[in-house]
C-alpha cells in the first residue's frame, strides 16, 4: 500500500503533515461543534452553560473508557500493517468491534445509574442538575454509536488513511451544527428542548457518522477486506491484548477525569459563574488540544508502522517531528490566549463576571499550551509503540497532584479560582518535562506487542 511505503520510507515531515492535517481539520470541525453548542446554550444563561460544563466531564469519562479499544487497536493494526500482514490487522479489528459493543452497553447502564450522584458530587446547583441530567441520559443512549464510530476511525487511522474518518466525521459535525439551534430553541417544526436539544442534535449526528464509516469499512475502503466481521468467534486472548495496551492510557485518562470532578467541585465553591467560565476556557483550550490530537494520531501511526517494519530510529524521528510541529501550532494559539483573553471570552458570554473569570483562565492556560503539545503527542507515540506504561506512570501522579495543589493555591494561599487555573499550568509543564525525558531514553523501541 502506498500509505505504508510513505510512512516507513518517505519524507518524515511531509508524511506527518499528510497524516495529521486531515484529523486536525476534523478536530477543528469538532471544535466548531463544541463551540456552537456552548454559544447557543449560552443564550440560555450561565446556569445552562454550567450544565454543559458539568456534563462535559462525565462525557470525557465515557470517551476515556472507549479509548481502551481505540488505543489498543491502533497499536496492533499499525504494527500488523507495518509488517505487511493485513489478515492479522483484520483479525484485531473484528475483535475490537466485539469489545466496543460490550463496553458501550456497560457504559449506558452505568451512566443512567450514576449520573445524578456524580452531578451532586461535583457541587452542581439544583438548576444545573435539572438541565444536565436529561442531556446526559440522551448522551449515554448514544454511546454504542460513538463506540462503533471511534473503533472504525481508529482502524482507518492505523492503516494510514486519516482522510476518510475526517471527511465522515466532518459531515456529521456540520449536521450537528445545523440541528443545534433548531432543537435548542424550537425553530420551525422542531420542539424547543433547551439544553436537552443539544444532546438530541449530537445523537443524530453520531448515528450518521457511525453508520457511514462502518459501511465504508465493510466495503474495503481500508485497502483490505475484513471477512466474517459479524460471525467470527470472539478471541479473548486478542481482546486481552487490546486491553493490555489500551488500559494504561485509558486509566490515566479516567483518573484525569476523576480529578476534574474534584476540580469542578472546587470551582463551584466560587459559584455558577465560575463553572460557566471554566466551560468557556475548556472550549477554547480544546482548540489547541484537538490540534495536538491530529499530530498525536500521526505519531502513533508512524511509530507503530515503523517499528513493525523494523525501523526504530525512524520511528523516533517521526515522534519528535510530530511533537515539534504540534508545539509550533499551539504556540500560535497561545498568543491569542495571552494577548486578548477578554475578547475571546466575550464571544461566549455577555455576563461581565463570567467574562472576567474566563479571561484569567485563558491567560494562565495560554502559558502552557506548548507543554501540552509535548504531553499529548509523546503519550500517543508511546501508545503507537504499544508501550503505554511510562505515560501512565507519569500522567496519573501528575493528574492526582492537581487536587491538593488546587485546594492549596485557591484557599490556603488565597488565590481564589485562579489557583485552579495555575494548578493546571504548573502540572502540565511538569508532566511534559518528565515524559519527554523518558521517551528520549528510547526503551520503547524494543517493546514487543
Amino acid at each position: 500500500m502506498k500509505a505504508r511505503e510513505n510512512i516507513i520510507s518517505g519524507s518524515i515531515t511531509k508524511t506527518i503533515l499528510a497524516l495529521a492535517i486531515p484529523p486536525v481539520l476534523g478536530m477543528l470541525m469538532e471544535f466548531a461543534m463544541t463551540v456552537t453548542d456552548f454559544f447557543w446554550v449560552g443564550r440560555l444563561g450561565p446556569v445552562a452553560q454550567d450544565a454543559i460544563t458539568s456534563s462535559m466531564v462525565l462525557q470525557w469519562a465515557v470517551y476515556s473508557g472507549f479509548s481502551i479499544i481505540s488505543i489498543g487497536v491502533t497499536a496492533l493494526v499499525s504494527r500488523s500493517i507495518g509488517a505487511d500482514d493485513p489478515d492479522r490487522a483484520a483479525f484485531f479489528i473484528r475483535q475490537a468491534y466485539r469489545m466496543a459493543i460490550v463496553v458501550s452497553l456497560a457504559v449506558t447502564a452505568a451512566g443512567f445509574l450514576l449520573a445524578p450522584g456524580l452531578l451532586q458530587f461535583m457541587g452542581a446547583g439544583v438548576d444545573t442538575q435539572r438541565m444536565a441530567l436529561p442531556y446526559l441520559r440522551i448522551f449515554f443512549l448514544s454511546s454504542m454509536l460513538f463506540a462503533v464510530a471511534e473503533t472504525s476511525g481508529a482502524s482507518f487511522r492505523a492503516s494510514g488513511d486519516t482522510k476518510t474518518p475526517t471527511i465522515v466525521s466532518s459531515i456529521a459535525v456540520v449536521i450537528n451544527m445545523i440541528l443545534d439551534p433548531l432543537f435548542i430553541f424550537g425553530i420551525g417544526p422542531f420542539p424547543r428542548l433547551g439544553v436537552t436539544g443539544a444532546a438530541v442534535a449530537t445523537t443524530i449526528a453520531i448515528f450518521i457518522w457511525a453508520a457511514a464509516i462502518f459501511i465504508l469499512l465493510l466495503r474495503g475502503k481500508l485497502g483490505f477486506r475484513i471477512p466474517a466481521i459479524f460471525t467470527a468467534r470472539p478471541d479473548f486472548r486478542a481482546m486481552l491484548k487490546i486491553t493490555r495496551i489500551g488500559l494504561p492510557i485509558s486509566s490515566q485518562q479516567i483518573i484525569f477525569i476523576v480529578v476534574y470532578w474534584f476540580l469542578i467541585k472546587i470551582v463551584h465553591e466560587f459559584g455558577d459563574t465560575a463553572g460557566a467560565a471554566m466551560g468557556i476556557g475548556n472550549r477554547m483550550e480544546s482548540f489547541s488540544y484537538l490540534t495536538c490530537y491530529g499530530f498525536a494520531i500521526a505519531a502513533a501511526t508512524m511509530v507503530g508502522q515503523n517499528l513493525g517494519a523494523g525501523k526504530p530510529d525512524r520511528a523516533a524521528r517521526c515522534a519528535w517531528g510530530a511533537t515539534g510541529l504540534a508545539m509550533a501550532l499551539t504556540t500560535v494559539m497561545a498568543v491569542f490566549f495571552v494577548t486578548i483573553p477578554a475578547t475571546v471570552a466575550g464571544i461566549f458570554t455577555e455576563d461581565p463576571q463570567v467574562r472576567k473569570i474566563a479571561a484569567d483562565y485563558l491567560f494562565i492556560l495560554g502559558l502552557s499550551q506548548a507543554a501540552m503539545a509535548v504531553e499529548i503527542v509523546l503519550e500517543s507515540a508511546f501508545s503507537g509503540a504499544g508501550n503505554t506504561i511510562p505515560p501512565m506512570i507519569v500522567l496519573i501522579p501528575g493528574a492526582v497532584l492537581r487536587v491538593p495543589l488546587a485546594y492549596y493555591l485557591a484557599f490556603d494561599l488565597g488565590w481564589g479560582v485562579n489557583g485552579v487555573w495555575w494548578t493546571l499550568t504548573f502540572t502540565t509543564f511538569l508532566k511534559a518535562a518528565v515524559l519527554a525525558f523518558w521517551f528520549r531514553l528510547g526503551r520503547w523501541k524494543t517493546r514487543k506487542v
